[in-house]
């Protein structure tokens, strides 16, 4: 792997992983390319620590709404220290390490990005476990407190709790004085009792029977990222004034058709819930949801939600209230293999699977 090279006229070379179209893992392409000095409100940034997500495995199928024009540099997020600013942004933030959500570009040794999307890291935290809290950490935060608003002595469920944002999720609602029920294959219930979690097999045929043996009257929030059947039964087992919220449609991955035939009778079927004479709610959350266009003030008060609700997340890794789960570590030229680890069956760790430049 070749580092951060300078070259001419204040460029650089850098090292990207390219997506060229519906292809497998072993598809992905290793590309050098030559990035210009960074403009007026952009910085250059060496990345230090990006991840695999499921959105990567999503976009490789053509099934991430939203995704851009193949071919791209995928990477939802990545953690790095700024190398150069161009016009108009403070030069302090040259040498500061920084945390991204970029949705895509992240699979690279460095980056052009808008430095107002910038995080700084609080000092002594390690970049790849920064970097497990960038996009999990902060969609955990924000569903936890600003969706499902749940308070101590409640109770909750979370589908796929050893998986990337379920891990940290769990951590977050028990650190909110939660009881923490989780789905996960049994290979992962030991690592989640030490969460202080009460695991279920996610493929029990008893689940419901084994939720309501837990919370007889039903949960106070669960956290779905299935989609499908699994949200029809996450429903049902709410309590009178319980809260849903659905955040993928992780079942309907390997489907073929587009992938708005999935989305859209889900939103269809929230919709409906809450319309119904109950006191309970139900919701789909997006981590962009109000970005808004670029320069506009819903992009100012999105980055601004952003920074305050990530700087709070990074804060409890720094205290020690959060333990990050690293399932394992690759080099950015070897994101095939990660790739394909992240989809397997077989994974024995729980948590998000790191790429390092």
């Amino acid at each position: 792997m070749t580092e951060l090279n300078a070259t001419a006229e204040g460029t650089k070379t850098a090292t990207e992983i390219v997506l060229p179209g519906k292809v497998a893992p072993s598809g992905l392409q290793l590309v050098r390319r030559t990035l210009p000095a960074p403009v007026a409100g952009q910085a250059l940034v060496r990345v230090e620590s990006t991840a695999v997500s499921f959105a990567e495995s999503a976009m490789r199928r053509g099934r991430y709404y939203g995704q851009p024009a193949f071919p791209f540099v995928p990477g939802y997020d990545l953690v790095g220290v700024v190398e150069a600013v161009g016009p108009g942004v403070d030069r302090a933030l040259v040498g500061r390490r920084v945390a991204a959500l970029t949705k895509t570009g992240g699979w690279a040794t460095a980056a052009l990005l808008p430095a107002a999307d910038l995080v700084e890291l609080p000092d002594g935290i390690d970049p790849d476990e920064a970097e497990t809290l960038i996009v999990n950490g902060l969609t955990a935060y924000q569903m936890l407190h600003a969706k499902a608003k749940v308070r101590e002595g409640q109770t909750v469920l979370v589908t796929g709790a050893a998986g990337g944002v379920g891990s940290i999720l769990v951590q977050l609602a028990r650190h909110a004085g939660a009881q923490v029920i989780g789905t996960a294959s049994p290979r992962h219930h030991e690592a989640l009792r030490a969460l202080g979690v009460e695991p279920i097999d996610y493929r029990d045929p008893d689940l419901a029977a084994r939720v309501r043996a837990l919370a007889p009257d039903g949960v106070d929030a669960v956290f779905d990222h299935l989609g499908g059947a699994s949200v029809t039964l996450s429903y049902r087992l709410l309590n009178r004034t319980g809260t849903l919220v659905s955040y993928s449609i992780a079942a309907a991955l390997d489907d073929t058709r587009p992938i708005l035939l999935d989305f859209l009778p889900l939103l269809a079927k929230l919709a409906f819930w809450n319309h119904l004479p109950t006191r309970r709610h139900a919701s789909f959350y997006d981590i962009w949801a109000g970005a808004g266009k670029p320069d506009s003030a819903k992009r100012e008060a999105f980055r601004a939600r952003t920074r305050t609700d990530l700087t709070h997340v990074l804060n409890l890794l720094r205290d020690g209230v959060l333990t990050p789960q690293i399932a394992a570590r690759f080099p950015l030229a070897e994101a095939a293999a990660a790739l394909e680890l992240a989809e397997s069956s077989a994974r024995t760790t729980p948590g998000k699977i790191i790429l390092t430049p």
